[in-house]
């Protein structure tokens, strides 16, 4: 048995990240008053131009704390926030029917969607327009990035590598995905959907290809290579103008590695970037409408695009490299299949969605290996989780006694040996943590999970809270399409969606018990649990019948606790003033190199800057400088460095790597920050290099 500090220790390492990495009615309930509501006639309107639907697309900023907070998915104490790569972003499209029936899709630009997120987002969406946006008809899924700021969840498990609940990272998540959501409410317009399909060979690989081999013949040869290569494409249009595009390929969004410390959306945010912002010209501070580029995940529970099997390696050993390239692959792909996307999108817009208690699932022998019924578990973290997924992220090295951390607060309800009952019901695998049971003291992982389908037209989407490995995904799609007589292409699996409960993987894969296995919390039957739940919302949905919501998740806002300090107070150096620069770019540069200033600064926890921006290249254009570049653009960087905690002092790296088309011109570098005093009052800054020029 492993000893308290031992088992504190590895539950530390291993859950901090590790774990990672409806019918609606015809017409919808009228918004309180004054709530914002589409344009009058609006259904009339579309039906009259002849275009089945309205479309909206919104997009806004979810970037968290970028500084001393821990980072959400890899197994990584030390990963500490120090700065922006690029911002991290929410992108929804609303679809509506002439009927009146809508959906909503967000795709955000984080590691998961947890139910925390979930709740607020929706309780923000009820104040705004009452019933018009609700659970059944809001689906809310995650790109999977590893490389965004943790605490966001209302699980324990969770929130271990970010020393608890970090509410301002919380809020910016929950904020920018509801604006983003009021964004596309109020860009409804009458427009069409048309549907592409290819597929992408060379931006995934297999990383438990032991695992995927245990699965039946049948079930292999869907996936030649080991991989899921499908992308699906829909192509989004207001009358004659190309608005946006939704892009599902599964492979994980793990280029980075567990050394990255800046906040970046990783090789999707990446694919999202090159469409939306070098092809489609999009400036994310502009307050302008822009095309919307969203690249979902579908089932890539082992699809890793680190190409060579160990983390940052592949295609180059260069993990901002690889980033660039994976993402370049998929919006290349997308691009191509968008262009050529023919199959119009026609019917009707629904949605079904029931939470189940996935500890207690009777699952119908229709659905198990054997035939026979069985029933999943509480939960329970599998020891084989500790070796991580050594493809994506390094293993975890030996455990040691006697754990000096302020972790060891959280990790007290932890310690719980499991019975004997529950060590049978999750055979073959090894217990670390019984987190179904540590979830009577305090909520250590869910168990009341959504399971939602979304139909636009002939496409359904449906949206599981789990990382689903490719076979997993496969049989869930072949379930739904079958209970709604339609052709397995138009069911995709949407993982990453509405909350959080780590992997899913076949019985056959689960035996094996790999990293993802060891990660499958309700034990053997976990995906023909899933299988059965799905199936019922399908028929549901196919007979045009209501269904319960079933035993609600409960609301664990209250309580909460982090062990994180907050920022006391800034002060600048000696003689020096915020926005003071500490060292200043050359005088001329080539295009191709790198200029680098330093400012004095304060805490980037004072003020996140959401929506706006700590730094900017600007371009002097006559009299005015003109901004070129900010935070969340490809080749700037923000790092914020700690010069001496006890006095308060930091200081901003500013970095520009200038790319070759860069137009010549007179140029300089501009930092905003806000200080802190010790009574707690925030002042906003900003400070500017001297000009300089780019030949």
């Amino acid at each position: 048995m492993r000893s308290p500090t031992t088992r504190a220790r590895a539950v530390s390492l291993l859950l901090a990240g590790a774990l990672g990495a409806l019918t609606l009615s015809a017409v919808p309930a009228a918004p309180p008053a004054g709530a914002a509501t589409p344009a009058p006639g609006a259904a009339a309107e579309a039906a009259a131009a002849g275009t089945p639907y309205l479309v909206g697309r919104g997009i806004a900023d979810v970037t968290g704390e970028a500084a001393e907070a821990g980072m959400m998915g890899y197994s990584s104490f030390d990963q500490k926030a120090t700065g922006i790569h690029q911002r991290q972003r929410s992108r929804a499209f609303v679809v509506a029917d002439p009927g009146g029936s809508r959906v909503v899709y967000v795709n955000a630009d984080l590691g998961m969607i947890f139910q925390s997120v979930r709740q607020g987002v929706l309780a923000e969406l009820g104040r705004r327009y009452g019933s018009l946006y609700g659970e059944r008809n809001v689906l809310l899924s995650a790109t999977h990035t590893h490389a965004g700021t943790g605490g966001h969840s209302h699980h324990i498990a969770y929130n271990l590598a970010s020393l608890g609940f970090q509410k301002d990272t919380y809020r910016a998540i929950v904020d920018g995905i509801v604006e983003s959501v009021a964004k596309a409410h109020d860009d409804l317009r009458p427009g069409t959907i048309s549907l592409g399909r290819g597929e992408l060979t060379n931006a995934s690989v297999n990383r438990s290809r032991t695992a995927f081999d245990r699965n039946p013949a049948a079930d292999r040869a869907a996936f030649p290579g080991g991989i899921d290569p499908a992308m699906t494409v829909l192509r989004f249009r207001q009358g004659g103008e190309d608005v946006g595009a939704i892009s599902w390929f599964a492979t994980h969004n793990t280029s980075l590695t567990n050394k990255n410390t800046l906040l970046s959306p990783d090789n999707k945010g990446y694919a999202s970037y090159a469409w939306e912002h070098d092809d489609q010209g999009v400036r994310y501070l502009d307050d302008a409408e822009g095309f919307v580029a969203a690249f979902p995940n579908t089932n890539a529970g082992d699809m890793s695009p680190n190409l060579n099997l160990k983390p940052g390696s592949g295609p180059t050993e260069d993990e901002f490299e690889n980033t660039r390239i994976i993402g370049d692959r998929q919006y290349t792909r997308a691009k191509e299949i968008y262009e050529r996307a023919s199959v119009p999108v026609t019917g009707a817009v629904d949605a079904r969605l029931r939470y189940v208690d996935m500890e207690q699932v009777t699952v119908d022998g229709r659905y198990t290996p054997d035939g026979r019924e069985h029933r999943t578990c509480p939960a329970m973290v599998g020891a084989s989780t500790l070796a991580g997924s050594v493809e994506d992220g390094p293993a975890i090295p030996g455990f040691t006694e006697g754990m000096n951390s302020p972790v060891a607060k959280l990790l007290e309800p932890l310690r719980i040996d499991p019975p004997e009952w529950l060590v049978g019901c999750q055979y073959p695998k090894a217990n670390l943590v019984p987190t179904g049971l540590v979830s009577s003291v305090v909520p250590a992982t869910p168990s009341r999970l959504p399971v939602q389908i979304v139909r636009i037209g002939q496409f359904y989407l449906v949206a599981g809270p789990a990382e689903y490995t490719v076979v997993s995904g496969l049989r869930i799609r072949r379930t739904v399409a079958a209970e709604l007589g339609v052709p397995l292409e138009n069911v995709l699996m949407q993982g990453y969606a509405n909350a959080y409960s780590q992997y899913v993987t076949t019985p056959e894969e689960y035996d094996l018990q790999q990293y993802e296995g060891g990660s499958t919390l309700y034990g053997r039957h976990t995906l023909p649990a899933y299988q059965q739940e799905f199936g019922s919302l399908a028929a549901a949905m196919r007979d045009g019948d209501p269904v319960d919501h079933g035993p609600l998740p409960a609301d664990h806002s209250a309580g909460q606790i982090t062990l994180q300090t907050g920022v006391v107070m800034d002060n600048p150096p000696g003689g020096k003033s915020y926005g003071d620069v500490l060292k200043a770019p050359a005088a001329a540069y080539a295009r191709g190199a790198t200029v680098t200033a330093e400012f004095v600064t304060g805490h980037p926890k004072n003020n996140l800057r959401r929506g706006g921006t700590f730094l900017e290249v600007q371009r002097r254009d006559g009299d005015r400088w003109v901004r070129v570049l900010d935070d969340g653009d490809w080749d700037t960087t923000y790092r914020w460095v700690r010069l001496n905690g006890v006095l308060g002092t930091s200081k901003a790296v500013l970095t520009w790597r200038i790319a070759p088309g860069t137009a010549p011109g007179t140029y300089r570098i501009v930092h905003h920050g806000d200080s802190r005093t010790l009574l707690g009052r925030v002042t906003a800054f900003s400070g500017a290099t001297a000009p300089f020029t780019v030949r």
